[in-house]
């Protein structure tokens, strides 16, 4: 909305795209809209979680850690809170250490996977040991050889959860004689808390890619919003503690005692200022008359900035017709 983009100073951030080099995993299916970020080897043959896996990943399998070492793991951002947390990390720190972007659809929306190093290895790869931060581990790797699909049925505006199996060569896992059902193995890995957390982000994402030309594009502002509010839970703290969003939207002083030392009450409302960013959704009520008062207050702001530009913009055009006239061939003689 015109509000968050007023009350945000968009030189003052630093740039997702600072991060890394973009990539894309495109994919689609006949019958359902699947987000681009859990495209999967799998063909999707849909499984509930009634079915029966014939799965067993264990220290002394012989393909201990292969699928480390080949590493492509979309990260949620219950997955950023739990890690930087485990690292000691601010969420600037984590982000140019341990994650790169990518682009989540063609209109540029960012997403992060883990960094790994130039082999494709994963970083919290601790040798013969395994996964260094296991009990936090994000959910791309719990789910595993599970892939978690998050569709919408044509013709239909519900989201609904739904699970395919991933076969690679390399794992032996499917070889191990036991048996278990999904439900057990989300119980198991512990996916069901990363679930609920991720859920809001999920229908977020899957509402950006279904919803199609009528959505729009997303201006950069827009983009930079929906990165902080994704990932970045320090700056995202600081802008809603900021004196111009408190300003601007009309919270009860509950809600900012929230957010200063809840992560999980932060997640929602960035969760909310994303469908407010993106979509236009009134989730967060405004103050009345904040807009005309932030517009009066950075009136001259504006007005300077625009003198600037044109001035710039005439010296360019003077130089040029220069340059035309002399052909290029200044002297002071």
């Amino acid at each position: 909305s015109d509000l968050i983009r007023s009350c945000v100073n968009l030189d003052a951030w630093p740039r997702y795209a600072a991060y890394g080099a973009p990539r894309n995993d495109p994919m689609s299916d006949e019958k359902f809209d699947i987000p681009e970020q859990f495209a999967s080897p799998a063909v999707p043959a849909l499984l509930t979680e009634d079915s029966v896996l014939q799965f067993h990943c264990h220290k002394g399998i012989s393909c201990f850690n292969a699928c480390c070492k080949h590493a492509d793991v979309t990260l949620a951002p219950y997955d950023v809170l739990r890690l930087q947390k485990h690292l000691g990390m601010n969420s600037e720190e984590f982000l140019k250490a341990h994650t790169v972007p990518f682009q989540i659809d063609a209109d540029g929306v960012p997403g992060i996977k883990m960094r790994t190093d130039n082999d494709g290895a994963c970083l919290f790869l601790d040798g013969e040991n395994g996964c260094s931060v296991y009990e936090n581990r994000p959910t791309v790797c719990r789910y595993y050889p599970v892939a978690l699909l998050n569709m919408r049925e044509k013709d239909t505006y519900e989201s609904k959860q739904q699970y395919s199996l991933v076969r690679e060569a390399h794992c032996k896992g499917h070889e191990e004689p036991r048996e278990i059902t999904l439900r057990d193995y989300r119980k198991e890995q512990g996916v069901e808390e990363y679930d609920e957390f991720n859920r809001s982000w999920y229908e977020l994402i899957l509402k950006k890619k279904s919803g199609g030309p009528g959505v729009g594009t997303p201006n950069e502002m827009s983009l930079q919003l929906f990165f902080m509010a994704s990932f970045n839970f320090d700056m995202l703290r600081r802008f809603v503690m900021s004196d111009n969003f408190q300003n601007t939207y009309d919270l009860p002083e509950e809600t900012y005692k929230d957010v200063a030392d809840d992560d999980i009450a932060l997640m929602k409302l960035g969760n909310k200022l994303m469908r407010q960013a993106l979509f236009g959704e009134k989730t967060i009520p405004e103050k009345s008359g904040a807009w005309e008062k932030r517009v009066e207050e950075r009136k001259e702001v504006w007005e300077a900035r625009a003198n600037a530009e044109i001035e710039a913009r005439n010296a360019k055009n003077e130089e040029k017709m220069r340059e035309d006239t002399t052909g290029g061939a200044c002297s002071d003689n």
